[in-house]
């Protein structure tokens, strides 16, 4: 029986109602649903110990080495930075790459490695559904053959997600003791010494995400303000900067057989420059001695100084380049505080190095700091300016208006070593030095790794099952990861079919 007009109307209404309701609704949902991008982060790995202590033992007598910003965490450890990717909230699919790699090398034999295996840009790879697995960049050389392989992206370690939902996550997601276990093109990057299916050291990760945002209407475009544009008088031109060169005064006429004095070229002036970055990592064995299980510490970057994961940063910087001499006078800010070997509410190791500045003068470079706090030998000190190590500026370039300085070998002084305590000799190799200053300020300096904000839960090495503990800032959802607003709307949905359905019955019943 058709339905009487006005039973229509109302229907039609609620309809309507229904579809605004949805609308409103489900704005913020399709916020969390979108993919998001993986802006900075994290992953600590020590790959395999039991191939660490192999490589720098008696047999291979090897060692190993960092590259592209890569770090040691815990001593035991090795942390790839700067993670870039996407995240989708819905399925809980991530792809998160890291910068940063590592290289191993034994077993030298007239002068060449028969084991180098190289590993970088390791890349975290989550599906929707809970398969998960580590990728990298590998190259290795065959101990048969001595041919080197290389791969790109290529799948090393199978990762246990069991228990763990992705989904819905915003703000700092991290992983704590992820299972690994070695594949077969793993086995096939560490040139036979593991089959698959061996269990390697758990994975730790820590990455962050953007925070879902609302969706927003598109505004009504605007009309452009009627305003008239400037319009440049004919005889007016711009202001040139002041000239550096002395005004030439004006010569007498000469005859035709005169010939012009040269003119001798102006001195390059000094530049003042106020802005700039120290990069430095003091030395990895000390950071390592700093965390590791006899210290048991850590350190503080304050005042303008960052951790950059293998090194730390101060900046901003002030001073003067001499083009001529070559000199250079730099001050930077910041200060790293170093405190471990704790005792009841003391520390038996508290060293702070602040405010950092290089000098650079007839051919020698010197790197100075000042110095304070506590050293492993007892000693208290507060010293400003001390002469730390020394090396040689023959590295230095001004390119694209930085004068940059990038992994100079750096020599600890006798003040330097008195400095850290005695734990270093006069002499000691410390981690190289890299600086840049901006001669021009719109020169922009060298990114810092971003090893993202700290982990909701502090990684621990310990082997355990897999935790995930997301920040759900701005998500809405549940524990299952189904948004709010869905549910909402289901609600809405379902509330106005009853409506609808019980309007018509009445009706039937009083026909």
């Amino acid at each position: 029986m058709p339905l009487p007009h006005r039973l229509r109307r109302l229907t039609a209404g609620l309809v309507a109602a229904l579809a605004a309701l949805l609308t409103v609704a489900l704005l913020p949902g399709q916020a969390v649903a979108a993919e998001g991008r993986v802006s900075g982060g994290r992953l600590d790995w020590g790959i395999k110990q039991s191939f660490l202590t192999y490589v720098t033992g008696p047999i291979a007598q090897g060692k190993w080495s960092l590259n592209g910003g890569a770090a040691t965490v815990a001593g035991n450890g090795f942390r790839f930075h700067s993670a870039a990717g996407t995240y989708d909230p819905a399925s809980g699919a991530l792809s998160a790459a890291f910068s940063g790699g590592v290289r191993f090398t034994g077993h030298q034999e007239n002068g060449a490695n028969a084991l180098d295996l190289s590993i970088g840009r390791l890349t975290f790879r989550a599906a929707a559904g809970g398969g998960a697995g580590l990728y990298a960049d590998v190259s290795s050389k065959s101990r048969e053959t001595g041919q080197v392989s290389s791969a790109g992206q290529a799948k090393i370690a199978d990762l246990s997600l069991a228990g763990v939902d992705l989904r819905g996550a915003a703000g700092t997601l991290t992983l704590s003791n992820v299972p690994a276990t070695l594949t077969d093109a793993g086995a096939k990057a560490f040139a036979g010494f593991y089959t698959a299916g061996t269990a390697l050291d758990p994975v730790n990760l820590s990455v962050n995400l953007p925070a879902a945002q609302p969706a927003q209407t598109p505004a009504a475009p605007t009309t452009p303000a009627s305003s008239p544009s400037p319009t440049a008088t004919p005889s007016a031109t711009p202001s040139a900067a002041p000239s550096s060169a002395a005004p030439t005064a004006p010569a007498a006429p000469a005859t035709p057989t005169d010939t012009p004095a040269p003119t001798a070229a102006p001195a390059a002036a000094v530049t003042e420059f106020g802005n700039g970055a120290l990069d430095w990592g003091v030395r990895r064995t000390f950071r390592d001695y700093v965390t590791g299980s006899i210290a048991q510490g850590r350190w503080e970057p304050t005042g303008g100084a960052a951790d950059g994961g293998a090194f730390f940063r101060w900046t901003p910087a002030k001073g003067t380049y001499d083009p001529a001499s070559g000199a250079v006078t730099a001050a930077f800010s910041g200060s790293v505080r170093f405190t471990g070997l704790k005792s009841g509410e003391a520390y038996g190791l508290d060293l702070t190095l602040a405010n950092p500045g290089v000098t650079v003068a007839d051919g020698k470079g010197v790197l100075r700091a000042d110095v304070s706090g506590r050293t492993p030998d007892g000693a208290a000190q507060q010293l400003a300016g001390v002469e730390l190590a020394t090396f040689d500026p023959a590295g230095l370039k001004a390119e694209g208006g930085l004068l940059k300085a990038v992994e100079l070998p750096l020599t600890l002084t006798e003040p330097g070593g008195k400095a850290f305590g005695g734990l270093y000799p006069a002499g000691t190799e410390m981690d190289p030095l890299s600086f840049a200053v901006a001669l021009d300020p719109a020169a922009a300096l060298p990114p810092l790794p971003d090893i993202g904000s700290a982990p909701a839960v502090a990684p621990t090495t310990a082997p355990a099952s897999p935790s995930v503990a997301p920040v759900a800032a701005a998500t809405d959802a549940g524990s299952g990861g189904f948004p709010t607003a869905a549910v909402v709307s289901g609600g809405l949905l379902a509330a106005a079919l009853a409506v609808a359905g019980g309007l018509f019955l009445r009706r039937r019943r009083r026909a």
